[in-house]
C-alpha cells in the first residue's frame, strides 16, 4: 500500500508524546504529518518553536491554501479548524466547535479521509475526550490505515479508549507506534 499522509490526534498528555515522536522521526521522513493537538484558543503557538528544536523535520502552522508537502509537520493556528481539500491543500475555518474543541480532530480526520482515501494513516494518541473517534471511523471507511495508542499505555486514556470502539487496524503502545513509523519510512525509502 502506498501512503501519502499521516494525521494524528492528541490531547491531554500530548506534549510528552509529541516530543518523543519528533525526536524519533528521521530527517528523511517521506510523508507529511498533520497534527491536531487541543490547545487553548489564546495560545501563541510558541510551543511549535520549542518542538522544532527536537525535530529534524520542519514544524509549522498550516496556512490557508498551502500545498501539503513531505518533510513537514503541520499544526493549525490556535482556534481554527484545519481541513484538507481534495487538491491536498489546507483550509482553515472558525466554524463552531466540534466535541468542545476548535481545532477538532474529527474535522481534520474526516476531510483528510475524503481527500486521501486509502492512502491515509490516522493515529489517535493520549487524550481526555472522544474527539477523533468519528474521524478515525471515516478513515477506516475510506480504506485508510487506523492506529490507536493502547489505552493502558496512554497518559490519559479516554480518547484512545473511545477510538478503540471502531476496531482500528492496530492498537499499539506508543513505542511500537514510533517503530511502525520508522519501519514505514524505511520501506518507502526502499521503493
Amino acid at each position: 500500500m502506498t501512503y501519502e499522509a499521516i494525521v494524528i490526534g492528541v490531547s491531554a498528555g500530548g506534549m510528552n508524546v509529541m516530543k518523543q515522536l519528533f525526536a524519533a522521526l528521521p530527517h528523511n521522513f517521506q510523508l507529511p504529518i498533520i497534527i491536531i493537538s487541543h490547545i487553548g484558543a489564546r495560545s501563541d503557538n510558541q510551543w511549535i518553536h520549542i518542538l522544532n528544536n527536537t525535530c529534524s523535520l520542519t514544524i509549522k502552522e498550516a496556512d490557508e491554501k498551502e500545498k501539503i508537502r513531505p518533510g513537514f509537520i503541520y499544526f493549525p493556528p490556535p482556534n481554527y479548524h484545519l481541513m484538507i481539500e481534495n487538491d491536498k491543500t489546507f483550509s482553515l475555518t472558525i466554524d463552531a466547535k466540534v466535541n468542545y474543541a476548535r481545532p477538532s480532530i474529527d474535522v481534520l480526520f474526516e476531510s483528510a479521509a475524503d481527500a486521501y482515501g486509502r492512502h491515509l494513516i490516522g493515529i489517535i494518541l493520549t487524550g481526555s475526550n472522544s474527539d477523533g473517534t468519528l474521524g478515525l471511523q471515516r478513515i477506516k471507511d475510506q480504506g485508510g490505515l487506523t492506529i490507536v495508542q493502547d489505552p493502558s499505555d496512554a497518559e490519559y486514556n479516554p480518547m484512545p479508549k473511545s477510538a478503540t470502539s471502531i476496531k482500528p487496524d492496530h492498537i499499539l503502545p506508543f513505542k511500537e507506534i514510533l517503530l511502525f513509523l520508522t519501519n514505514l519510512n524505511q520501506a518507502l525509502l526502499n521503493t
